[in-house]
């Protein structure tokens, strides 16, 4: 299988990230409205954060929350309001074509011509590039030859994603930029591009990641920047995030009885900073500081009450169940 990782650059050049971004702001006129002009909309409201080359960061946040306008700025393909925004040293709003030869970006909607071929593509992208990586490659690794006789508007959303990242990486680029990389893919083609995503992460690319599928960032990501509202919440690497709360865990149950709250498991002394979801009906997860004494009275109660759960899973709390917690707390 033909590696690639080893045609991919360090491109910072010195001890300064790859991308930083200082107390960033973007405002947006708001849209006319029964003969009236309201102010302005504030998309992003001081966000910072800085991404290293060799490293997968990764930008986290619920539809709305300012991830997608920050990542506009920091491709120069938004002015910022106010704040500081540089791109491998410059200022991306104002670079030329030399800077762009350097970055890659994948759009979750591809972006791409749609009456012409996967291969023809990539290979007229490649010759806008001085030293273009291998397409041959490329086009063998993410399957693509598999589907190279049908048009871009006749593929499917996975493979078109496929094709979008071939794009995205046929200039070598010393920062990547990719939007849900992963949707709409087979477990088989996921597998493969979290494998070339890690290859070229090793070879010293920056990677700039944004998923709403936090299995995803918790496998990709070496740092991660949860925001909402337009603002930093959370940062820090995933171990470091994941082990903060220190016995925070997750309990997976099925009971077959819907409707239980926090009160019909365990007693008001035991309930302090534990979250109880229904996922399904008569499928529950109880997330927070769980230790022996919770699980005993959570059995005694299962006794007490004549319930035998049909599955019971503990595991470590993961990204989504603090991803969750953040925009709970936020949304009171």
């Amino acid at each position: 299988m033909p590696q690639l990782g080893d045609e991919y650059e360090n491109g910072s050049g010195g001890p300064e990230p790859a991308l930083l971004i200082r107390d960033l702001r973007k405002d947006f006129a708001a849209a006319r409205r029964r003969d009236r002009r309201d102010g302005p909309v504030r998309a992003v409201d001081g966000i910072s954060l800085r991404a290293e080359s060799g490293h997968v960061t990764a930008l986290l946040g619920a539809n709305g929350a300012g991830k997608t306008t920050t990542l506009a700025c920091a491709q120069g393909l938004e002015r910022p309001t106010s704040g500081l925004v540089r791109l491998l040293g410059r200022d991306p709003w104002r670079a030329g074509p030399d800077l762009r030869a350097r970055v890659g970006i994948m759009l979750q909607d591809g972006g791409l011509p749609q009456a012409v071929r996967p291969v023809p593509l990539l290979r007229h992208v490649a010759s806008m590039y001085r030293r273009p990586a291998d397409v041959d490659a490329l086009v063998e690794r993410l399957g693509i030859d598999g589907f190279d006789r049908t048009s871009i508007r006749r593929l499917s959303g996975g493979q078109r994603q496929r094709v979008a990242l071939a794009a995205a990486l046929v200039g070598r680029p010393h920062v990547l930029f990719l939007d849900e990389p992963s949707a709409g893919l087979d477990p088989q083609s996921r597998r493969v591009v979290f494998e070339l995503i890690q290859e070229v992460r090793d070879a010293g690319t920056c990677i700039v990641l944004t998923t709403h599928l936090m299995d995803d960032a918790e496998r990709l990501a070496d740092y991660v920047y949860i925001v909402e509202g337009g603002r930093n919440v959370v940062e820090g690497r995933v171990e470091e995030l994941l082990t903060a709360g220190q016995r925070a865990r997750t309990l997976r149950f099925t009971t077959g009885e819907p409707g239980l709250v926090l009160a019909d498991l365990l007693p008001e002394g035991l309930r302090a900073s534990l979250r109880l979801t229904e996922r399904q009906a008569g499928s529950y997860e109880l997330t927070g500081p769980l230790d022996i004494a919770h699980l005993d009275h959570l059995t005694s109660r299962w006794h007490g009450r004549g319930i035998t759960p049909s599955s019971l899973e503990l595991q470590p709390r993961n990204l989504e169940d603090l991803f969750l917690e953040i925009s709970e707390r936020s949304s009171r």
